[in-house]
């Protein structure tokens, strides 16, 4: 047991005891214990992998200490908890940050360069011009990214570290490892194998700045400026224009359809007839569509392909022709589309052939302008638009080869059980399970796997080659399983040989890697040793909880969830446990994008880490949590809950537990029952995920055993003479021994560095409390705290030292409450320097009047 100093203090508390937990493995996974326990003894968490490009912020903070407080109390309950970490490695963050970092762009037309040295090292990750770039090979690009990924995984773990996360860091798993290509490819050969897999030619939501096609779940909405612009169709039999008003004037070369309500008595005669597009003279024809809104602008609306995801959904619907005229670089193709045939038509496209959108759409507006076809001038707004998440410019649609992933958007019965799968789990809190279901049921298509990138894990196929040297799509191949990971860029299929690569009659590689998201989405078999260790599996999965901000079930749970029902048919875990987000002091919420991200170490280094886990376990689970880094009360509130702490121990401590001392005095027995039951509501609290109930009950209790009780008992326990000093020596011990262990999941480092001052091992690994079952009546404790706050006052009212003595005191209560107090009365009467307690029966307790002694004279 360690020497209690002097002047116990917080600072250097994180470093010593973080050493010490490291050297005794105090957060192990203990597999011989766990399977004797069996699962049912054991708590696996699903960690979430933090992106490793940057730093993390205060939201990290706060949601891993949400999950760290329920796994130390889990641990303390006696189970064997499986706490991995992941890093989140692959993906366009990890890209850009290393285009930043070192001034470089990925171009797979390079040779690799084994000498080659970045421009520079230490780019402030924000955006940079892709011509200030430099080009370099995909191998020499992907070398990057892992050297990078690695530093910033090193810098993470430091930070979680100080923060206290009791993770296993011998469980830890990165997200480009060779182990987690190797589940992440076999995963997906099952799902292609079941038919659950497939590739398709089709519309594609497109990031023209990444080069990458995009999922549903990674959209934002983003206000931007735009203008209607009123543009005539003319009626094919001559009778007369069609106005339909466009924000997508740019794209009337790839229209090919008008479209209006089939109830909106307006067009009824135009439906069955065609119109010739202004500037291109092409026929397309008006049809109907429930989708078509009445009442915005004429009614009725041009189909191009592709302006908007309704545009999608008509080209599907109505089984209309693709006339894409966007390339994968955002700039209007060279090529126009074959049914653009006249002189003028042909002249007109050649003006927007290899403009950019913005470009292209001022060149439009000025040829309608001379054509006589634009009515009036464009009508500016604002509306919103679809950005890629961490995008730049807002998404265009092309026609794309991609992966997909069957999700429920198309499928009813896998998409009635995956809202039956996630009401079979416990959502903390409740309403987050809204807000998935919402998201499954709002699917519009099913789930795009790949990325035309290139740090990430590779889609393990090639595709044969037909006499002509292209690719037969319909010849898909797959390799061994025994044989994973493989990249298809460079390792060959089952076989074949290497010279027979980009040749007729030979095969291709897929140069596609996989969404983040199709890896993320098994972080439970990545951490759990699906397929590789299947002893460990069973003894974790399903897991028992997926901690999670909410701004990604859409991405990172919904995905989980569609993997483990494609392959188990189960939920992954049994709860789910939500963070609400972190706000400024104006209730913004804190993002990257709009600069009001505060960064964890400097709060760490000034407060103290266990004042910012306090902070952090103050806030329910799916509530938003206010933080204002020039005034974090709630940070300041709990430092000085962890010094009183250490203090408080110290001064228990020094009352030494005479042998075979036993509680015998009422109050004593009063406050260890009042303990019992803020015990029994702590593990009622925490059992349920409210953590910061079970904080809120501990910690009334505590002040008051501080700033109460251990007034009231003092001169006792100090006076080896008095009868029951015994008693309040023990009852002390006790109750320091029950607080530390309440305190332990929130105040970590205090709590173990108090407990150690008196007791072996770490205060983590000691069982949690249960009420000592002591016969005592809570209300002694209640009636006599409130008469000594009486006392207080009344000597604060008349100006005088609390030492004061006081000849007599009248103290008006209850007749109950007058009994629990003389039960008590040697205790306050020792407190409150009194020399006589004079009681009155009255409805409520009051100190009707306090008599001081005389003053001595000098």
């Amino acid at each position: 047991m360690a020497t209690i100093p002097d002047k116990p203090a917080l600072e250097g508390l994180e470093k010593k005891w973080d050493a010490v937990w490291q050297a005794d493995g105090t957060y192990l996974f203990d597999r011989e214990a766990a399977k004797a326990k069996g699962r049912a003894g054991v708590y696996s968490v699903d960690t979430p992998p933090p992106t490793a490009s940057g730093s993390l912020h205060i939201g990290h903070v706060f949601s891993f200490t949400h999950t760290d407080l329920k796994v130390r109390y889990e641990r303390m309950r006696g189970k064997c908890v499986f706490y991995p970490m992941g890093w989140d490695d692959n993906g366009l963050p990890t890209e850009r940050r290393v285009q930043n970092y070192y001034g470089v762009r990925c171009d797979p037309s390079l040779p690799y360069d084994p000498e080659f040295t970045p421009p520079y090292e230490g780019g402030d990750n924000k955006s940079s011009r892709a011509a200030d770039q430099k080009p370099i090979s995909r191998r020499n690009f992907i070398e990057l990214c892992e050297r990078l990924t690695v530093e910033d995984e090193r810098h993470f773990e430091e930070l979680f570290r100080l923060l206290g996360l009791s993770v296993d860091w011998t469980q830890t798993y990165r997200t480009i490892s060779d182990e987690t290509l190797r589940t992440s490819q076999f995963a997906f050969l099952r799902n292609l194998e079941r038919g659950e897999a497939y590739q398709a030619l089709s519309p594609t939501l497109w990031d023209i700045d990444f080069r990458t096609g995009i999922a549903q779940a990674e959209l934002e909405d983003r206000e931007q400026p735009a203008a209607f612009h009123r543009v005539a169709f003319h009626r094919t039999d001559g009778s007369g224009d069609v106005f339909i008003e466009t924000t997508r004037p740019e794209l009337l070369a790839a229209c090919v359809a008008l479209v209006a309500h089939p109830d909106d008595e307006r067009h009824q005669a135009l439906f069955g007839t065609t119109v010739r597009t202004p500037l291109f003279d092409v026929e397309v024809p008006v049809l109907a569509h429930p989708l078509a809104q009445p009442d915005k602008g004429t009614g009725i609306a041009m189909i191009c392909t592709f302006g908007d995801v309704t545009d999608i959904v008509w080209w599907r619907e109505l089984n209309l022709p693709n006339r894409t005229i966007l390339g994968h670089d955002g700039r209007i193709m060279a090529e126009a589309p074959d049914v653009i045939v006249t002189d003028g038509a042909k002249e007109a496209y050649a003006q927007l052939a290899g403009k950019t959108v913005f470009s292209a759409k001022k060149t439009t507006v000025e040829l309608l302008r001379a054509s006589g076809e634009l009515d009036g001038e464009p009508k500016p707004f604002t509306h919103a638009v679809k950005f890629y998440e961490k995008g730049d410019r807002p998404l265009e649609i092309v026609s794309t080869r991609q992966w997909y992933i069957r999700n429920g958007a198309r499928d009813e019965a896998l998409r009635d059980r995956l809202i039956e799968l996630g009401r079979s789990m416990s959502w903390h809190p409740d309403f987050m399970r809204v807000r998935y279901e919402n998201w499954t049921n709002g699917l519009t298509g099913d789930w795009l796997v790949s990325r035309q990138r290139f740090f990430g894990v590779p889609i393990p196929v090639w595709y044969a080659l037909d006499e002509n040297g292209e690719r037969d799509y319909d010849r898909v191949l797959t390799p061994d399983p025994a044989s994973l990971p493989v990249d298809p860029t460079i390792d060959v299929p089952p076989g074949f040989t290497e010279e027979q690569r980009g040749v007729p009659g030979g095969f291709d590689g897929e140069s596609d890697i996989f969404d983040t998201w199709a890896t993320s989405s098994l972080t439970p078999q990545l951490a759990g040793g699906w397929q590789r260790d299947e002893e460990l599996w069973d003894l974790v999965a399903p897991f028992d909880v997926r901690p999670q901000g909410q701004d990604i079930i859409r991405t990172w749970l919904f995905s989980t969830m569609v993997r483990s029902a494609l392959e188990d048919d189960r939920a992954p875990w049994t709860d789910a446990a939500i963070s609400g987000f972190i706000v400024d002091p104006d209730r913004k919420k804190m993002s990257k994008s709009k600069g009001n991200v505060v960064t964890p170490a400097d709060i760490l280094a000034q407060h103290g880490t266990d004042a910012v886990r306090y902070w952090a376990a103050s806030s329910r689970l799916g509530a938003d949590a206010a933080f204002d880094p020039q005034n974090p009360t709630q940070v300041k509130i709990g430092r000085r809950l962890a010094i009183k702490v250490l203090n408080a121990a110290k001064f228990v401590l020094s009352f030494p537990v005479p042998e075979g001392a036993r509680i015998t005095h009422a109050l004593d027995a009063s406050m260890l029952a009042t303990l019992d039951d803020v015990v029994r509501e702590a593990t009622r609290a925490l059992d349920a995920y409210d953590h910061a109930r079970a904080l809120e009950v501990t910690e009334s209790f505590f002040w008051t055993f501080c700033d109460d009780y251990l007034e009231l008992v003092k001169e006792r326990a100090y006076n080896q003479a008095d009868v029951g000093q015994a008693s309040a020596a023990l009852a002390l011990r006790l109750a320091l021994s029950t607080l530390l262990r309440l305190l332990a999941p929130v105040l970590a480092f205090a709590a173990e560095e108090a407990w150690s001052w008196f007791e072996e091992g770490s205060v983590h690994t000691a069982a949690w409390p249960t009420p000592l079952e002591i016969d005592g009546d809570p209300d002694v404790l209640s009636a006599v705290s409130a008469a000594l706050v009486g006392i207080r006052r009344a000597k604060t009212e008349a100006k005088v030292s609390q030492k004061t003595m006081v000849t007599t005191a009248s103290i008006t209560a209850p007749e109950s409450v007058i009994t629990a107090l003389r039960l008590a009365e040697g205790d306050l009467r020792a407190v409150g320097r009194i020399e006589q307690i004079v009681y009155l029966s009255g409805e409520e307790l009051a100190v009707s009047e306090i008599v001081l002694a005389p003053a001595e004279e000098g």
